[in-house]
């Protein structure tokens, strides 16, 4: 959706649950790639991937944390986020960037425009069954042979399954399932990462990372 068309019920309450924790959101966000190495070296690999190919999109890009640390990899990155307030926020501390306010469901870019897209942890808190339908978006923006880079709370053996998130209630997703969703939406598995909640003085993770590297290949979905 981009940031002409009305978002829906579902849509407006997430953003309205972000933007009411905007600040708070922005704090825990900021830094927090320091000690998630694992985390790091994805982004790391994923930006060798797309450097010079083309523009990336952050998908979800929230306060500007992970666009930020692309751009700082010599990545061409522009990010876009449901959330009004978080946007203004990455506005603020990323003067020199790009962001848009818009549901990466319905994006203003143009099909096959973007050599590289990263969904980092931004499709948690979509029912399941809509889930698909935001893959195949992501797969139009993407040039043939162009790169998606997906985080998300993985099952750990279990069904897709609601949890408690402290902003709206999200999803884990069996690692297996996520990639099928993605094959299903025009994408060939590149690699896989799982990781161990991460725990330290900052952060006490509940649940285990799932991380998915895709390759668009072929034409797009109609």
């Amino acid at each position: 959706m981009n940031a002409s068309s009305p978002p829906t019920d579902h849509l407006r309450a997430t953003a309205d649950a972000y933007d009411g924790l905007a600040d708070r959101y922005a704090e825990f966000a900021r830094g927090s790639l320091a000690s998630m190495h694992l985390d790091r070296a994805l982004i790391g690999a994923f930006a060798d991937l797309v450097r010079g190919a083309g523009p990336v999109l952050d998908l979800g890009s929230g306060s500007g944390e992970i666009t930020g640390h692309l751009h700082g990899l010599g990545l061409d990155v522009s990010g876009v986020d449901l959330s009004p307030a978080l946007v203004a926020i990455a506005r603020r501390d990323l003067p020199d960037m790009e962001f848009q306010v818009g549901s990466m469901g319905d994006l203003d870019t143009a099909d096959g425009a973007l050599a590289g897209a990263l969904s980092w942890y931004s499709l948690i808190h979509l029912p399941p069954e809509e889930v698909p339908a935001y893959l195949a978006e992501f797969r139009r923006v993407l040039a043939p042979g162009g790169y998606l880079l997906l985080a998300f709370f993985e099952a750990e053996g279990g069904p897709v399954t609601p949890f408690d998130h402290a902003v709206a209630t999200a999803y884990r997703w069996p690692i297996d399932e996520m990639a099928a969703a993605a094959a299903g939406a025009g994408f060939t598995e590149v690699g896989r990462v799982l990781r161990e909640p991460v725990t330290d003085e900052r952060f006490q993770e509940r649940f285990r990372r799932g991380h998915l590297l895709m390759r668009a290949d072929g034409r797009a979905e109609s």
